[in-house]
């Protein structure tokens, strides 16, 4: 059977101008890790690298596409208008919405992003030029979640994935599930891009374990893309077991068997991406309640 998962280390990162881009940017590379070569058949998972100077002209999609800054500032072009990205900001872009980017620091800045349903592999990655800027404006706006104008962008911070300090004030910025705190079980979720934000096709949301937290063996009707941050954490994969660290990539396909535990004395966190979106009902299928619904039947 081939095999419903991916797993790749910080240290096989390889960044590449994607041929798409050779005509309409500037000091432009990215390391693309999930997409239709490797297995996935719903979404591409890249980590994109833009050099001090550099730029991608004004272009579009057939997909949507997320992104979430790792370092640096990314200045985000759209017909909005332009918007200043740091360390933590995220984004949505949303299907045929036109948008470019630069970097007009002195440090290379890098990014998440997150491509549903993925680009159709015979168009070189679905990118169409568009001709001139989409937007006309002066200084980019930074990201405030209560600013209407960034109402397709956000921001994490340390205080959001704190589980012991939950509180009116963080969660006054929306009263939705993208910005609310959801623990349980040694685990902090909070969801990022989503319905929500005008995403129809994928979801990105940041996960953190306090010691001795996990999920258990499930699996899932969609596909999931999880980026290591912080700490480290024990992954099994289809009866594979591994320990993933900063930087370090893993991705389940629909039906793979998964689950996380946090064995050491610290914190672990990472991003996470799931497509399509996950289904109102039915989303987790975890073993240990089938294996017991097994055993009660032989019982009977």
């Amino acid at each position: 059977m081939k095999e419903r998962f991916l797993v790749r280390t910080a240290d096989q990162a390889e960044f590449v101008l994607p041929k798409a881009y050779e005509g309409i940017s500037q000091g432009f590379s990215r390391w693309s890790i999930v997409n239709g070569e490797s297995g996935s058949v719903h979404q591409e998972f890249n980590i994109c690298e833009l050099q001090p100077g550099g730029h991608i002209d004004t272009h579009l999609h057939t997909h949507e596409e997320s992104v979430y800054v790792l370092d640096g500032e990314l200045i985000c072009e759209t017909g909005d208008g332009a918007f200043a990205l740091e360390k933590g900001d995220y984004g949505i872009i949303h299907v045929s919405a036109a948008h470019g980017y630069k970097n007009r620091s002195d440090k290379t800045v890098r990014w998440v992003e997150m491509l549903a349903p993925q680009p159709r592999l015979w168009k070189e990655g679905d990118v169409f030029p568009v001709k001139g800027r989409v937007s006309q404006v002066g200084e980019p706006i930074r990201v405030n979640p209560r600013d209407t104008r960034t109402r397709f962008f956000g921001n994490i911070t340390e205080q959001h994935m704190d589980p012991g300090k939950q509180s009116q004030e963080l969660l006054a910025v929306s009263g939705s599930m993208r910005t609310a705190l959801l623990v349980y079980t040694g685990i902090t979720v909070k969801m990022m891009v989503d319905s929500d934000l005008g995403a129809h096709l994928h979801t990105m949301f940041m996960v953190k374990y306090i010691p001795g937290g996990g999920a258990g063996s499930h699996d899932h009707p969609f596909e999931e893309t999880y980026m290591i941050l912080d700490g480290e954490v024990e992954a099994w994969f289809d009866n594979h077991t591994f320990t993933l660290k900063p930087g370090d990539v893993a991705w389940a396909g629909v039906g793979c068997v998964h689950g996380f535990k946090n064995k050491t004395n610290t914190t672990v966190q990472w991003l996470e991406t799931s497509a399509p979106q996950s289904p109102s009902r039915h989303a987790y299928r975890f073993g240990r309640d089938w294996d017991y619904f097994e055993e009660q039947l032989k019982s009977e």
